[in-house]
């Protein structure tokens, strides 16, 4: 028998749900009942949280608490560690024991079970919980109720704690922050009590280093005579500084001398007035000299008025101011003399300045190379001095921070936990809401399901189809009168359609096909993907009649293996013809019916054409072991069928769905100069789409 098309009915789905709506309903209060009965049974959950902010905090006094100290960067890595201090074995210890959790059965269940329980024990169904240590059982249970978690996007950290006594919800995250910072500062005082018992003898050994290195320069200087006369200044570079600004003095009053003499020598030369020069104007006896000259020459201007020139008092006068100009021009030659005598007196000097500034400069060269040694000696003691001032610094900070409050933790809570007003958990109405929910959708579901496996809920499809000549639109169940139009038409000069009763449809021709007991089907559809999705119906047809049957995918676009098997990447025809695969890895279930399907294939398809010729072979095998053998060939045309059909012991059946007469009868005729004389039209009761057909084929 076929198996016409069904629909779903959806308003008889429906309406069943609604004839059963006092079941449904009945399921759906009991749910919900049951729900809330629950919901009181169960111990409510208070949650209650802390909030912690990472930051570095510095003592409040400090040693150097005037310097702006850098602070450390704190990423997301930092901050995940801290959350894993929070959440360490050690600090969970900490808080039990502080709280007593070990007293609350809330934290050791096991402790406390039950008949069925102790019964699995002594079974061996299940392991004694009395065997782990109490402290791992109240370790397990905390965490269970414990949550830290790092804020996203920040230095915050979240604990939080569920516990069914709302004040120890409270307590417990607020006790365990407490020894986080407790633990925290007593790793920093722990440091820094370490650096003080490390400075301590450090700062014994490098005063000693301090003590040698300074010996060292003293002794070193006192060797090779670079003392010191200031702060920088040895006693040679002192002598030798003093020495060239001597002799650039004393080369300043040797040039200075020379010069007044020469200034002198050259007016007495030149029979100048010598009263011009400076230093014969400051000799005391040049001055009283011309002093007289001027009384002298007073008197002879005076007498000269009353007197001849040859009067004695004239000639007396004029012999006294005769002997006044030889004594100044002798006394202008002592002066001469005298600068002269400071001149040679200066070089002198300067001679004597310039062989001891030679010889404190051939002494120098030696102190250079002493003195590179003696910085040496003087750099060393220095590094050691200040290494010393340093530890003395740091040993000084740590000594001053001795308290476990001088020392504060990376951290402060920035919101402490408060016990909550409401549990939460349960949430009574949220889980009677989605209970009562969930029972009337499974509810619903089981009577729509009832109403599909007992056949009330299917009806035939009533699809409509299109008259190919007319271009009118019919209901399904007038689709055969248009086949069977064509074939009346065509029968008087056509008379190699060999259908049955001029009926076309897909269960016609699968009738047809089991009846004549046809071991291979050729199915060409010239319309492409449409006429295969009927090849495909064709196959589960005939396989719900009870023969076993394979449908080979020749097509190009691989309709039929989308339509029927499981994946289109399933190795199929290609993947035979190039001989990587045998028949049996080729065979493949369908998804909707017990026909099976050998698919296109993954090989490459012109490889696998060049062994076309094998596939008569394939076929012939494949007639051994099932009773019809269908070949999709999509939109091939009869030469290419003529290379694999066989006509005495196979069917061509033409997928026809809106061709006109015309197309009809020159694909007929085609097959015809083949050799086929005998063709099988296939048209279904509606067009077929590839997506479609799914479930029309089901």
């Amino acid at each position: 028998m076929t198996q016409p098309d069904v629909d779903i009915d959806l308003g008889r789905l429906v309406k069943a749900v609604w004839e059963k709506r006092v079941l449904v309903g009945g399921l759906t209060a009991a749910a919900a009942g049951l729900a809330f009965i629950v919901t009181g049974l169960l111990n409510p959950l208070y949650k209650s949280e802390t909030r912690l902010l990472i930051e570095t905090r510095q003592p409040i006094f400090s040693s150097d608490q005037n310097s702006q100290a850098a602070e450390p960067a704190f990423d997301d890595r930092a901050v995940t560690s801290q959350v894993e201090i929070l959440r360490s074995t050690d600090l969970i210890k900490q808080v039990a024991r502080q709280l007593d959790l070990s007293s609350r059965a809330e934290f050791d269940p096991a402790a406390n079970t039950s008949a069925i329980g102790d019964l699995l024990v002594m079974l061996g169904l299940k392991k004694n919980p009395l065997d782990v240590p109490a402290e791992e059982r109240i370790l397990k249970e905390f965490n269970k109720k414990l949550d830290v978690y790092a804020v996203p996007e920040s230095r915050v950290i979240g604990i939080e704690f569920s516990s069914e006594d709302e004040a120890l919800a409270a307590a417990v995250p607020n006790a365990l922050v407490d020894a986080y910072l407790a633990s925290q500062s007593g790793a920093k005082l722990e440091s820094n009590t370490d650096a003080s018992a490390w400075l301590e003898p450090e700062i014994t050994k490098l005063r000693d280093k301090v003590r040698e290195a300074e010996s060292r320069v003293a002794e070193y200087r006192a060797q090779t005579g670079l003392l010191l006369v200031n702060q920088q200044d040895t006693i040679a570079s002192k002598q030798l500084s003093d020495i060239s600004t001597e002799l650039s003095r004393v080369r300043a009053e040797r040039a200075d001398s020379e010069a007044r003499a020469q200034s002198v020598r050259n007016a007495l030369k030149n029979g100048q007035a010598v009263d011009a020069v400076a230093d014969v104007l400051n000799s005391p006896v040049i001055q009283r000299l011309r002093e007289s000259e001027g009384n002298v020459r007073a008197q002879l201007a005076d007498l000269s008025t009353t007197l001849l020139e040859a009067h004695p008092r004239m000639k007396g006068l004029r012999a006294q101011l005769a002997d006044i100009e030889q004594q100044a021009l002798g006394e202008v030659r002592k002066v001469l003399s005298s600068l002269e005598s400071n001149a040679r007196v200066a070089r002198i000097r300067e001679e004597e300045l310039t062989a001891q500034l030679n010889e404190l400069k051939a002494g120098s060269a030696r102190e250079g190379e002493e003195a590179v040694e003696l910085r040496s000696l003087e750099r060393e003691a220095a590094a050691q001095r200040e290494l010393l001032e340093t530890y003395l610094g740091r040993y000084r900070e740590a000594a001053s921070r001795t308290e476990p409050k001088a020392l504060p933790a990376d951290a402060r809570v920035i919101s402490r936990a408060v016990p909550a007003s409401d549990a939460y958990f349960p949430k009574t109405g949220p889980i009677i809401l989605v209970s009562a929910l969930a029972a009337f959708l499974l509810s619903s579901i089981g009577v729509m399901l009832g109403e599909l496996f007992s056949g009330r809920a299917l009806r035939p499809s009533t699809g409509l189809v299109r008259d190919p000549s007319s271009g009118q639109v019919f209901a399904a169940e007038s689709a055969a009168a248009i086949p069977a139009a064509v074939a009346q038409e065509s029968e008087e000069a056509r008379p190699y359609i060999s259908n049955d009763a001029d009926d076309f449809s897909v269960e016609a021709v699968a009738e047809q096909l089991v009846t004549d007991v046809t071991p291979v089907a050729l199915c060409v559809s010239p319309e492409g993907d449409e006429g295969s999705a009927a090849a495909v119906m064709l196959a589960r047809t005939v396989a719900g009649d009870g023969l076993k049957t394979v449908l080979i995918d020749l097509t190009g676009s691989a309709c039929p293996t989308e339509l029927m098997a499981e994946s289109v990447r399933l190795a199929g025809l290609t993947d035979l013809m190039c001989g990587e695969i045998s028949i049996a890895d080729s065979i493949h279930p369908d998804r909707l019916s017990s026909a099976h399907i050998i698919p296109r294939g993954n090989a490459n398809a012109r490889r696998a054409m060049r062994a076309i010729d094998r596939l008569p072979m394939i076929i012939d095998a494949l007639t051994e072991a099932y009773d019809l053998v269908i070949v999709e060939c999509g939109a091939a045309d009869a030469a290419s069928i003529a290379r694999i059909a066989r006509a005495e012991r196979g069917e061509i059946v033409l997928s026809i769905l809106r061709s006109d007469e015309a197309e009809v009868a020159g694909l007929l005729e085609e097959f015809s100069a083949q050799g086929f004389e005998d063709v099988l039209l296939m048209t279904p009761g509606q067009p077929v789409s590839p997506l479609g057909s799914r479930s029309t084929a089901a």
